[in-house]
């Protein structure tokens, strides 16, 4: 048993609804607050004093972490969308696009997603290992501590299962949670050969060839599909996440980024979220909403691209689960700071901070499948990030330049 504080305020995140919208009003916030935690769970929240008075009847008082200045303590954060396992570098495509080149253009000067796929391919397990543990902590030091991250850079069966194995191997050298997804229908890749031109030749060959052996290996328990004019088409998509799921993978599906229609089909197949949503127009929003398919925003690829914001006040209104993620990747989403980008799509489509605290803690965990964490109550996971300051307010308010000065994972202060 270990107690910690006391905190100038914790911010518990307690009967928070999964969905719609929340007003600040309902947050609770512990003034002078404790936590004590056991076995790597909260046991409770609560006055500090009050409980150190239970806690020393049958404790020590080495036993108590003593918090000795002004520090609030929120849940630890998740982002449940991101693409960290890559090799390369695209910023030369970012000074393109900034240009007024256009994504055709670029990718005929060698840019895009399919530049990413060669630089990835090339780059060996030690050197991917390498650079996404260098990711992953950076989003530590930022309060992240569980992290979606997605294949799709490797494109053939020998290069996804290389990106997946490497995501593994990262879970047993970091004390964050990493959920990995397969993405290998991401595009179809420039050298698939096939007698058919048609996408079907390569979604089949992702679920005849690729899918049973990562089920095979168990690297990874979820299938995503990037539903686009670019990429694949939407009834050929709900046929491949259709079988999937026969697979046993749970879906998710990259949805509405630049033009409506898909999110549509990620709610018929039952997915556990649909990601981006910056195109998805007013009758889709409802559908969602009334759906338990999450909503995930990714405001770094409106930042990155110059596009407009996932409409996340309307679904919200509508009564959607939103979550928030970075969508950290090489091309359209390089920045990777999840509390400037919620800070600032907060400010563009007027979330209360409860609705985006939310939307990166409990409402994105459920978005993976993860229930046991993202509020500070007992039975969660003991996973909390601290702020040397006298009000939570100021973190979303200084849009991701205040650092958090500790963060806990299952209790132990990293």
């Amino acid at each position: 048993m270990k107690l910690i504080g006391p905190f100038r305020q914790i911010v518990t995140l307690a009967d928070l609804p999964l969905r719609g919208k929340i007003n600040d009003e309902q947050l609770q916030v512990i003034e002078n607050g404790g936590v004590l935690i056991h076995n790597n769970e909260i046991v409770n929240a609560g006055n500090f004093e009050e409980l150190k008075e239970l806690f020393l009847k049958e404790n020590h008082e080495s036993d108590i972490e003593v918090i000795d200045e002004d520090v609030v303590l929120l849940p630890a954060f998740t982002d449940c969308h991101t693409h960290i396992c890559f090799g390369g570098n695209r910023a030369h495509d970012f000074a393109m696009r900034n240009a007024g080149k256009t994504y055709l253009e670029i990718a005929a000067a060698g840019g895009g997603i399919w530049s990413s796929v060669e630089h990835t391919r090339k780059a060996t397990e030690e050197e991917l290992l390498e650079e996404l543990l260098q990711r992953v902590n950076f989003l530590l030091s930022l309060g992240i501590t569980t992290i979606e991250i997605k294949s799709g850079y490797g494109l053939n069966e020998r290069q996804e299962l290389k990106m997946l194995r490497v995501i593994r191997q990262a879970q047993g050298l970091t004390p964050a949670t990493l959920i990995s997804t397969c993405l290998a229908a991401h595009m179809k890749p420039k050298d698939f050969v096939e007698e058919s031109e048609e996408n079907k030749s390569y979604l089949d060959y992702v679920l005849e060839e690729v899918l049973p052996k990562v089920k095979e290996e168990n690297l990874s328990s979820r299938v995503d599909i990037f539903i686009e004019k670019s990429a694949f088409q939407p009834e050929e998509s709900k046929i491949f996440l259709e079988k999937a799921k026969i697979l046993g993978f749970d879906i998710t599906v990259h949805a509405d980024q630049f033009t409506p229609g898909s999110s549509r089909v990620a709610v018929e197949v039952g997915a556990k979220s649909a990601d981006h949503l910056e195109a998805t127009v007013d009758e889709d929003i409802a559908f969602l909403a009334a759906s338990d398919t999450v909503a995930v925003a990714l405001p770094g690829a409106s930042l990155g691209l110059g596009e407009p914001f996932t409409p996340a006040r309307k679904l919200l209104d509508a009564g959607a689960i939103l979550a928030i993620a970075s969508d950290w990747n090489p091309g359209s989403a390089p920045m990777g700071n999840l509390i400037t980008q919620a800070s600032i799509l907060a400010t563009y489509e007027k979330l209360s901070t409860a609705e985006v605290l939310a939307g990166i803690t409990f409402r994105a965990a459920h978005a993976l499948g993860l229930e046991d964490r993202g509020k500070i109550i007992s039975g969660k996971k003991a996973d909390f990030v601290a702020y040397k300051t006298d009000n939570y307010q100021n973190v979303l308010y200084m849009q991701g330049s205040m650092s958090p000065c500790c963060v806990y994972i299952n209790g132990k202060k990293y």
